[in-house]
């Protein structure tokens, strides 16, 4: 053993002597000099968590200080020779400050090879020009939070790079790749093999300059393109590029482009191109991708059938297809995608039934076909991988699947708008300890029991919607996390048993939204937890008092109690809470006055108070509604003459005053813009008098206007549901001016002739004397014109032969005269739109204007409206879009007749809002 210790010491000897002869490397004193500018000159700030691509953050300069070499410091590399930084990586180190801007001492490092920034900034910052000093760069990655500005062209001088990323996080920054910047790059730094520039804008960069992209086709390996404004058409052959990988070109609205139809010889595992206009089928020449992994073309305009040769692909582990225009079968070949974590359909018009794949993958976690057209029943699932399962708004129907309740990692499911049937008991979730979302809503045949004797609990639930599942009592479960509940269009009746009253105030203590819409609810109304922010219990038999409680709920947003019989007071409380901006009371039984205490700086958008017995005169404070869009105080028996001082308010869009008391004179404040985005003008059924507002009329800008600027129908957001939510959007894509049955007289002004929009013209009941303006002949969106029961006179102006969209017109009891004009819609018309005008002649009616006095058809009518009522109007409308603009103006205001009601019910097989039948009548022929 002896020879073994001397051995030993031998070596170490020579160790010795040979470190006692090695100087140990140092960093470079400039570039040491350089860092420690570098860290005095920003700062390191917190960011949110939720950064992709840190796990924590450490604040990295920390260590640096002149006292040690800064070879050794945190995110720092030199070399092995001369001892110069060549890698600075602050990646999960944000900081603040110049970190590439004029001023920043990192240009300095000359021989830096990789440089790796992280920007907290708040604000957006520039990269200067001397980036391209950093000719030895091969990896630059400034994964900046806010950048701004045009890239400069040095960054083309980087003729070395490997690694490029510019990727931009935030909204309020977007950097700009021009073209001549791009083609530079791409031809001097021929060894890029990561390209990143997510967020930079490029669209300047079209299809000539992307096809340089073939220049790497030796090195190129990843190239993420997301959100970068790119437009014109995607070279096809960067598909092809041989040794490519990643594709991921998301986000491009603009960029059209196919997918090849051969010759795909890149080794791609992830393939991502959503949210663009790329069109035409998915080929069959997908299978020879045999490395993919992911395949994402959701959002797009990709057609035709999907191609089986897809599931030959049997290391996807990601396919997500939705929202684009496919159509057929699923393929069957589905299972052979064992390996399958995301599946991924929906929102296309996909049909057949389900696979039975679908329901035994092993891997699946998440399963979404919802939004196609899939027939036949859900089978039984043997899988037990799956967390979220979509099937909603299909055509599948058949009983509830009962493996549904042995999915224990389910945590979310939506079976929603399907034609299940059977009973399902609710206890059986309590089963799904995981569940979080459960939606089962529109299934008409399906009943959701809550009919049992014990308490239990749904950990984890926070999303629940039974509505349109004849549930026919409350539902009694505890549910700490609950936040959303929807249990709207049941059959639930009686009183809120106490059961209900304790979950709302002890046991569902995150809820924030409560629909109890169209239900048999009868009684006082609940007390409500104070964090809600959504709650709607309208079209119940709901009665008593509004309790001042409901004032304790100061988060509230929106509140619907509408339709209902309630009474009492509104409780001023009301018109103070901070952040409600939809109240809707309308149709109960309120009396006394409007709250007169509206907050400055209040959030209402939509106040709502028609047909309740509310007297006036109406509060100023309303002008303080400054967000204000609808103001509907129809039939009520307020009593005031016209709020000229709402005509300030910049956003209001609907405004009807129908129905009430007020009286005298409409004088405008004189207002620059007056009602500048009004577009339903109601103040019919008052006592109005004088002559009709003109300076009002004049000033209607959104009625002038005939191409709004947005890109699908306008329409103002009220509390409803279902049908009713799309009636309320009929009926705001409308424009209409209504001022009948009030005292008015005078001429109608020429100046109406410019609201170029206005699809409705009520001027009926009133004593307009005069003749019909030509300019009305201008109203080329006119769909519905009455000007009956006036004191008109003259000929009927041939202009109106110019309305082609006219679908009803009402020109009786005036004293008119001369012949109809034919010719367009008139000659749609019947003689119910002339009588009572003895002076007229010719078609429809029977009297001859060659001297024929005979008695036109339809004189001898009573005088109760001419005959000339909704009913008629309606009859007129029902093969045209004005229906629909009549049935959407019903149900907004006041509900004009019952008959209406049924007849939709009838036809669309729908239930629509009641009116109480105690309301006023209209008033018809005072003059």
């Amino acid at each position: 053993m002896g020879w073994i210790l001397v051995s030993y010491l031998i070596f170490f000897q020579s160790l010795l002597l040979h470190f006692s002869s090695y100087q140990c490397l140092s960093c470079n004193p400039d570039d040491k000099s350089v860092l420690l500018q570098f860290k005095n000159s920003v700062a390191v700030v917190e960011i949110s968590p939720s950064f992709d691509r840190c796990d924590s953050y450490s604040p990295k300069t920390a260590s640096w200080n002149n006292e040690t070499d800064c070879c050794g410091w945190d995110g720092v590399r030199c070399d092995s020779e001369l001892g110069h930084v060549i890698g600075l990586n602050l990646s999960c180190s944000p900081l603040k400050g110049e970190l590439l801007g004029s001023n920043s001492s990192i240009f300095k490092l000359r021989h830096l090879k990789q440089l790796n920034l992280l920007s907290g900034d708040l604000y957006p910052s520039p990269i200067h020009s001397a980036i391209g000093d950093l000719v030895s760069l091969t990896d630059l990655t400034l994964y900046y939070l806010r950048i701004n500005g045009d890239v400069p062209s040095t960054i083309s001088h980087l003729s070395k790079l490997e690694h490029l990323d510019l990727t931009v996080e935030s909204l309020d920054s977007t950097p700009r790749l021009d073209s001549y910047t791009w083609n530079k790059l791409i031809h001097n730094a021929t060894n890029l093999r990561e390209i990143s520039l997510s967020g930079v804008s490029m669209s300047s960069v079209g299809e000539s300059s992307l096809s340089l992209l073939t220049n790497l086709s030796s090195s190129l390996l990843s190239l993420h393109l997301t959100d970068t404004k790119l437009q014109g058409k995607w070279p096809t052959d960067i598909f092809r590029l041989p040794n490519l990988q990643e594709i991921h070109i998301l986000l491009n609205e603009n960029l059209r482009g196919e997918l090849p139809n051969s010759n795909w010889t890149s080794p791609l595992k992830t393939l991502f191109i959503c949210q663009t206009n790329f069109s035409g089928d998915i080929p069959d020449s997908i299978a020879h991708l045999k490395s993919l992994n992911s395949l994402s073309l959701f959002e797009s305009n990709f057609d035709g059938f999907i191609p089986p040769s897809l599931f030959d692909l049997t290391h996807l582990i990601f396919l997500y297809l939705s929202d684009n225009k496919l159509v057929g079968p699923i393929p069957t070949q589905i299972i052979k995608l064992s390996n399958l974590l995301i599946l991924d359909l929906s929102g296309n018009m996909l049909n057949g039934s389900i696979p039975l794949g679908c329901y035994s993958l092993p891997s699946l976690f998440i399963l979404s076909l919802s939004n196609n057209q899939l027939t036949g029943s859900i089978g039984e699932f043997s899988t037990n991988s799956l967390k979220y399962l979509e099937l909603s708004n299909n055509k599948l129907q058949g009983n509830f699947p009962n493996s549904i309740f042995e999915l224990q990692s389910l945590i979310n499911l939506n079976l929603s708008s399907l034609n299940l049937n059977g009973v399902v008991d609710f206890h059986r979730f309590s089963n799904l300890t995981k569940l979080e979302y459960l939606d089962l809503s529109n299934n008409s045949f399906l009943s959701v029991n809550f009919e049992n004797n014990f308490h239990y609990i749904l950990l984890n639930l926070q999303y629940l919607d039974l509505s349109s599942c004849n549930v026919s009592s409350f539902p009694n479960f505890s549910a700490p996390h609950l936040k959303y509940l929807d249990i709207s269009y049941n059959i639930i009746h009686g009183s809120f048993p106490k059961r209900f009253q304790e979950n709302l105030l002890l046991f569902w203590k995150e809820i924030s939204y409560i629909d109890l819409s169209f239900n048999k609810l009868q009684g006082d109304l609940p007390i409500l937890p104070n964090g809600i922010r959504y709650f709607t219990v309208s079209n119940n038999e709901l009665s008593g008092d509004i309790s001042l409680a409901l004032c304790n709920a100061t988060m509230l947003y929106v509140i619907n109690l509408a339709h209902n019989n309630l009474t009492g007071l509104i409780p001023q409380c009301l018109g103070t809470l901070p952040s409600l901006w939809a109240l809707d009371l309308q149709d109960n039984n309120l009396y006394g006055s409007i709250p007169d205490n509206f907050s400055e700086g209040n959030a209402f958008k939509t106040l709502k108070l028609n047909g309740n017995h509310l007297k006036g005169p109406l509060p100023q404070t309303l002008n303080h509604c400054t967000k204000l869009e609808v103001l509907d105080l129809g039939n009520n028996d307020i009593e005031d003459t016209f709020p000229s001082w709402l005509e300030t308010l910049p956003t209001l869009q609907v405004l009807s005053l129908q129905s009430n008391k007020f009286h005298g004179n409409i004088t405008s404040l004189g207002t620059k813009l007056s009602f500048p985005r009004l577009r339903i003008f109601d103040i019919s059924n008052n006592y109005f008098i004088g002559p009709l507002p003109t300076s009002y009329i004049v000033n209607f800008q959104e009625m002038m206007n005939v191409n709004h600027n947005q890109t699908g129908p306008k329409y103002i957001m009220i509390v409803m549901k279902g049908l009713h939510r799309e009636l309320t959007r009929i009926l705001t894509a409308l424009t209409l001016i209504d001022l009948s049955n009030n005292m008015f007289e005078g001429e109608i002004p020429k100046a109406i002739g410019e609201l170029k929009s206005l699809k409705g013209l009520n001027l009926s009941h009133n004593k307009i004397s005069g003749t019909i303006p030509l300019s009305l002949g201008k109203l080329t969106k006119l769909e519905w014109l009455d000007l009956s029961w006036n004191q008109l006179k003259g000929e009927i102006p041939m202009t109106l032969t110019n309305l082609n969209s006219l679908a009803v017109l009402n020109l009786s009891q005036n004293q008119l005269e001369g012949v109809i004009p034919t010719g367009g819609q008139f000659n749609t018309f019947d003689n119910i739109s002339y009588v009572g005008n003895p002076m007229l002649c010719g078609f429809p009616l029977s009297r001859s204007c060659k001297g024929n006095k005979g008695r036109s058809q339809g004189s001898t009518l009573d005088e109760e409206e001419s005959g000339f009522g909704w009913k008629a109007i309606v009859i007129g409308y029902a093969c045209g879009t004005i229906f629909g603009i009549i049935l959407g103006y019903n149900v907004f205001f006041a509900g004009k007749p019952q008959w209406l009601a049924r007849l939709v019910e009838v036809v669309f097989n729908v239930r629509l809002p009641r009116t109480n039948n105690r309301k006023r009548v209209i008033r018809l022929g005072r003059n």
